[in-house]
């Protein structure tokens, strides 16, 4: 986790929000279907074997800020599937398993992390996750000598 955290903090990107929780399935049913349409646009088995792969354990849920940091989270975690991540991405580093071998194995796609797509799934996604008491408005060290 701290490798990850990291290349997002040397990015420039500030974390405002982090927690270690573990959903249940009512929870990610919010974020993949409600929110990110998982199962119109992959179905039901798709669906259940995500949550199912992110229910064997607690995830760490993060909101970063910065300038256009919705892109630049995407670029730094690489393409969804990890076998076609860059080298150099979080995904292409740390992971490597491929869709088609996850459907013949018919499991979960292990790919580490997850980025919101757009401004509204943020937005969505940070209300469904952290609570305005656990997102934190404050300036970093290098900041506080430049005024």
């Amino acid at each position: 986790m701290g490798q990850v955290l990291t290349r997002f903090e040397n990015a420039g990107l500030k974390v405002i929000g982090m927690k270690m929780a573990q959903p249940d399935e009512d929870h990610y049913h919010k974020h993949y279907e409600d929110i990110s349409k998982l199962i119109t646009r992959r179905g039901e088995d798709i669906y259940h074997r995500n949550a199912g792969a992110m229910m064997v354990g607690p995830v760490v849920a993060i909101v970063l800020e910065g300038v256009e940091s919705i892109e630049l989270v995407r670029k730094l975690v690489g393409d969804t599937e990890p076998k076609s991540a860059a080298p150099g991405t979080i995904r292409g580093d740390f992971a490597h398993m491929s869709m088609k071998h996850s459907n013949d194995k018919n499991s979960g796609l292990p790919n580490l992390v997850h980025a919101s797509g757009n401004a509204k799934e943020a937005e969505q996604e940070i209300k469904l996750w952290f609570s305005d008491q656990e997102l934190f408005e404050y300036k970093l060290s290098h900041q506080h000598l430049t005024q």
